[in-house]
């Protein structure tokens, strides 16, 4: 739990403190137990949910006795005062999420990618962003911003993506800027793995203080690092671009003039031509797009699934390449657990949770301290949209360290 100051000049920071405890908590708070959470005077949690109540963000919802004195009010968040819109940028399908102030899912819209020139999808966006809203019948004025998580690498500072390998064209796309005037939101452009881990923190119905290494399934292999409740987003905010890290030296060439990278041996275009190699589609060889590539990857979960053993050797043989990296990341960073997920997680969750744990804790360099546990992500499939969706009402609502900072 954050706490609050009592400095003069703090209001932002220690009413983002406050709200985040209120949203943060199930049955909702009294303002004496703001007054222990947070480390505030009753008078400063007093002075800032009146200012809370009076913007509509919190409600008082009933009376509580305990003990003598009088009854303790309730103050709950009202979770569709304010509202985001996450936008997941993968080169198979576009994901759309409307969320509120608690994260949820209030409308969700997917549409496939017929192409990929960048001018077409950002009007796809903006058109798709437009009609979820009057779904939705909401006020533009409650809505906070767009998130879109984007394949990197980015130009965080200019909202640019920069020549993603998996998207053809993306040659520094201004899509901040071209987004935003299609839409008249505000829109921020964040990595997918890190929008990610920062869905995860957001959504979780208690305060996240650890630190967890995220790996992100998606057409790409990418990674995150929160760190006390903060995803860490490295200097050009590109943190997590592990695809050329080594875990099979035996393994196919890669681009990058190595062998056996993540990129080449993790991704499920390289499970699924793997695959192929094996014989589980029957000599099937044909198409290699992301669409087929998807369906395919499928396909192989579900004869995993069943039972077929040729499936489940290559999903099980992913699952060591992967736990390689995992174990890698792992000892260099020193987390308290692991979380996995993204668009490709779950078709492959049974059996990456079986044999990953096992793996990362024979070859943890820690394995004689601790244990560290390995789940799967708690938001879903749409962690990448999700996650884009949380980063707007993150920045606009975390309480953070550099909100105390003084302008010359």
């Amino acid at each position: 739990m954050r706490r609050g100051t009592n400095l003069p000049r703090m209001g932002d920071f220690n009413q983002s403190v406050i709200l985040e405890a209120i949203r943060r908590s199930v049955e909702g708070l009294s303002r004496i137990e703001l007054v222990e959470a947070t480390g505030l005077s009753a008078q400063t949690v007093t002075n800032i949910t009146r200012r809370l109540l009076d913007e509509g963000l919190i409600i008082e919802a009933g009376r509580t006795i305990n003990g003598p004195g009088k009854p303790r009010v309730t103050l709950r968040l009202v979770a569709e005062s304010r509202f985001s819109v996450g936008v997941h940028l993968d080169p198979a399908v576009i994901t759309f999420v409307l969320l509120d102030m608690a994260g949820a899912i209030v409308r969700r819209r997917i549409v496939r990618v017929a192409e990929q020139d960048p001018r077409r999808v950002i009007e796809t966006m903006a058109l798709t962003i437009d009609a979820l809203l009057d779904d939705a019948d909401i006020d533009r004025r409650r809505v906070a911003g767009v998130g879109v998580a984007a394949p990197g690498p980015l130009d965080a500072e200019r909202g640019t993506v920069i020549d993603p390998p998996k998207l053809q064209g993306w040659h520094r796309v201004a899509l901040r800027e071209v987004l935003a005037e299609a839409t008249g939101l505000a829109v921020i452009v964040e990595k997918d793995t890190t929008a990610a881990a920062v869905g995860e923190v957001w959504t979780a119905t208690s305060p996240v203080d650890d630190s967890f290494l995220f790996v992100y399934l998606g057409t790409g292999i990418g990674a995150s690092l929160v760190r006390e409740g903060e995803a860490v987003r490295g200097s050009s905010q590109n943190f997590g671009e592990v695809g050329h890290i080594i875990v099979d030296p035996e393994g196919p060439p890669c681009l990058c003039g190595a062998r056996g990278c993540v990129e080449v041996v993790c991704t499920p275009q390289a499970i699924v031509e793997r695959a192929v190699d094996a014989g589980v589609f029957d000599g099937d060889h044909a198409g290699g797009d992301a669409q087929t590539v998807e369906e395919r990857f499928t396909r192989l979960s579900e004869r995993a699934g069943a039972g077929d053993p040729d499936a489940l050797a290559v999903l099980r043989r992913a699952a060591a390449d992967l736990a390689v990296l995992v174990c890698v990341l792992t000892n260099v960073l020193d987390v308290d657990r692991v979380v996995l997920g993204g668009p490709f997680w779950a078709r492959v969750s049974d059996v990456y949770l079986e044999d990953i744990p096992g793996i990362l804790d024979a070859r943890s360099a820690t394995r004689s301290v601790r244990t560290i546990p390995v789940a799967g992500t708690v938001v879903g499939d749409d962690v990448g949209a999700v996650g884009a969706g949380c980063v707007v009402l993150d920045s606009a609502l975390t309480p953070r360290a550099s909100d105390l900072y003084l302008d010359r």
